[in-house]
């Protein structure tokens, strides 16, 4: 029976020791830039870049007058902006408003609650701003439509505990979030919950396999599309960017959706790790259900942004994030590789919601 006990005890320590190994060259490789919408850093891509040489076009000429010390203010932008199907009209000033946001389709969501519409200022941004009024979101955040309650309520008190947090320490709205948490009242979170939640996620993210794929820019935490036609490859990662970048980044059009592209072959090895664990993880329908549209208290994986959800199990996996169903998580991302979490994003984002 000792014997037992003890290589039982052996067995364990090694598992143990194999998942620390494997979390800790995570770490050393860094989080997968593309999915936070980061620029890639100096150790994912090589070396840093050169000083500029004397006399290039990046260093200042002989003799050429000096830059001033402050830039000129920019001119306000007071253009009265128009979407298709509404009858409002906003300036990009109101559009942004942190404290009552634009409101483009009011008939297209319940009546929102004072958190959500307006926040709380100074101390608690609007919702409406970054995840939309429809509770859609963009990729640099999350679609919170469609949450169940109790899931939505835990989120925010793990923020408010520092049981959630980010794997990238650029991931600055991670870090707004933490603050706006702590601000609210339950009263607030709940109200928030209940809104949110009643309505349904619907599709909003259009997958399209793809090599090579859109020549982009990093703007606001989310890729945008560079003008014109031309390429670049796209290697192991899923570039997901709006539709219509001006809907989007100046607009912030709540009806304007996202494509994802991702890696050829990506949705069918993904659908493999996820609906029979390939030996690395457990199925995703055991708690998410059978079309991975949620169950219960448990959140809803189908149709929803791959980039935010390889950040979950990345961060997850790295230990940033925790709280009460992250438990649950850690055998399913345990033994992931940031290749295995990009096709299981990209299989559940292809499914319908």
């Amino acid at each position: 029976m000792k014997r037992v006990l003890g290589l039982a005890i052996c067995s364990l320590v090694l598992m143990l020791a194999a998942w620390m190994s494997f979390v800790a060259q995570g770490a050393a490789q860094g989080p997968p830039a593309w999915a936070y919408g980061t620029p890639p850093t100096a150790a994912t891509v090589g070396t840093p870049a050169a000083a500029p040489a004397p006399n290039s076009a990046a260093a200042p000429q002989a003799g050429a007058q000096a830059a001033p010390a402050t830039a000129p203010a920019a001119p306000v932008d007071t253009t009265v902006r128009r979407l298709p199907g509404s009858s409002l009209e906003f300036t990009r000033a109101q559009i942004s408003n942190g404290f009552g946001p634009a409101d483009w389709y009011p008939g297209d969501h319940p009546l929102m609650p004072d958190v959500v519409a307006r926040g709380r200022n100074p101390e608690a941004r609007a919702c409406a701003l970054c995840h939309y009024p429809n509770g859609k979101g963009r990729p640099e955040n999350a679609g919170v439509a469609g949450l169940p309650v109790g899931y939505f309520i835990q989120q925010m008190n793990d923020y408010k505990a520092g049981n959630r947090k980010s794997a990238e320490p650029r991931k600055a709205n991670t870090n707004a979030m933490i603050a706006i948490a702590k601000a609210l009242t339950d009263e607030e979170i709940k109200a928030a919950a209940e809104y949110f939640g009643a309505m349904k996620w619907t599709p909003w993210i259009k997958v399209v396999e793809t090599d090579p794929g859109p020549k982009t820019r990093i703007g606001g935490g989310m890729f945008l599309a560079l003008a014109g036609t031309e390429k670049e490859p796209l290697g192991q990662r899923i570039i997901e960017m709006p539709e219509n970048t001006e809907a989007t980044e100046i607009l912030r059009d709540p009806r304007s959706g996202f494509i994802a592209y991702a890696p050829v072959g990506s949705i069918k090895k993904g659908e493999a790790l996820a609906t029979t664990g390939g030996g690395k993880t457990v199925q995703c329908a055991v708690c998410h259900g059978a079309d991975l549209k949620g169950m219960g208290p448990v959140p809803g994986i189908a149709g929803r942004s791959p980039s935010y959800l390889v950040r979950q199990m990345y961060d997850m996996q790295q230990g940033a994030r925790k709280g009460m169903w992250t438990e649950l998580m850690m055998p399913v991302v345990s033994k992931l590789s940031e290749e295995d979490m990009l096709n299981i994003a990209a299989y559940t984002a292809s499914r319908i919601p």
